[in-house]
């Protein structure tokens, strides 16, 4: 039997459990404003990493 060293369900709850301790208690209008800005972090994150690609 091989033995796990990562596991990609233990890791998802993790985050999971991050997050909705970063969005208790904030509002509709907060939460929605918290996902466009962790979007948009994203869309420019991966915009560098492709810059990178291209070089």
């Amino acid at each position: 039997m091989k033995n796990k060293t990562f596991d990609c369900v233990k890791m998802k709850q993790f985050g999971a459990e991050k997050i909705k301790e970063k969005i208790k208690g904030m509002t509709m209008e907060q939460e929605l404003k918290f996902w466009k800005n962790k979007s948009e972090d994203l869309r420019e994150k991966q915009k560098i990493i492709i810059s990178q690609g291209k070089e």
